[in-house]
């Protein structure tokens, strides 16, 4: 990641095909030490392609991948239409918490 990090700044900065050299200057001067593998490999994988085109590739990938959060949505949809239900669990609430009160101070209202 620190790689792709480095190479996508480089990108930003204008520099449209950065080299391994340039992505190691990056990094170092943060102190951060480059693995040659991998940056051999992430320098070789995107030779010869254009980066925002890569992205926005991906961004339509990803868009299609569910992402398992429909449940939550509706939920909280629910809850936002329903604030007259949520006032009504609060009110039962505080009614349970007097009566729990009540059992601590050792009677309850039947002994």
């Amino acid at each position: 990641m620190k790689h792709l990090a480095a190479y996508l700044l480089l990108g930003l900065a204008g520099n449209t095909s950065p080299s391994a050299k340039d992505v190691k200057k990056v990094l170092d001067s943060v102190g951060i030490e480059a693995d040659d593998d991998r940056l051999d490999t992430l320098i070789s994988e995107l030779k010869g392609k254009d980066i925002n085109e890569l992205i926005a590739e991906g961004s339509s990938k990803l868009a299609s991948v569910p992402s398992g959060g429909g449940g939550g949505g509706a939920a909280a949809g629910g809850a936002a239409a329903g604030g007259a239900a949520a006032a009504e669990e609060k009110e039962e609430e505080k009614e349970e918490e007097k009566e729990e009160s009540d059992e601590d101070m050792g009677f309850g209202l039947f002994d």
